[in-house]
């Protein structure tokens, strides 16, 4: 499971021209779930996202987490995130979990933040959506679970 997080003053999102999800501040997460993802990737990943001190204190300093300033988040699917791009110029997307599993651990990542008080807004999953964001920074964070799983054997 990956997820690229961005901070942002403001994001939106629509799907057919009609506006479906919207924060304020906070993060931007586009998740790629990837094949064999289970529900520990999930929380891995949502405990980090959670508890990541990117946004500023009153000296400047990146010190404060989603909490400290209120902040949501916008979930976005992104299966993309899983590209092969070593062979030739069309990526493949081999590595990317089927939708419907894919589908539901989205979701159980939606409920794992939200059970860590933050206000979770989606977009539509597997749907064609059109993101705007006003980024804050930027600042831009690639998580990859696998990774901290790893640190942790």
């Amino acid at each position: 499971m990956k997820a690229v997080v961005q901070r942002v003053k403001s994001a939106s999102l629509s799907v057919d021209g009609k506006l479906v999800s919207e924060i304020g501040v906070g993060f931007a997460v586009y998740l790629g779930v990837g094949k064999g993802d289970t529900i520990k990737e999930a929380e891995v990943l949502a405990k980090k996202i959670a508890k990541m001190r990117v946004f500023e204190d009153e000296k400047g300093k990146m010190n404060l987490d989603l909490a400290a300033v209120n902040g949501q988040i916008l979930l976005i699917s992104q299966f993309t995130l899983f590209a092969d791009c070593t062979h030739g110029n069309r990526p493949s997307f081999f590595d990317a979990e089927l939708p419907e599993k894919a589908s539901e651990l989205y979701y159980i990542m939606k409920k794992l933040l939200e059970l860590q008080a933050i206000v979770v807004k989606t977009g539509v999953f597997g749907a064609d959506m059109q993101i705007k964001q006003h980024n804050d920074g930027p600042v831009t964070i690639i998580l990859d679970a696998s990774e901290f799983i790893a640190c942790k054997k």
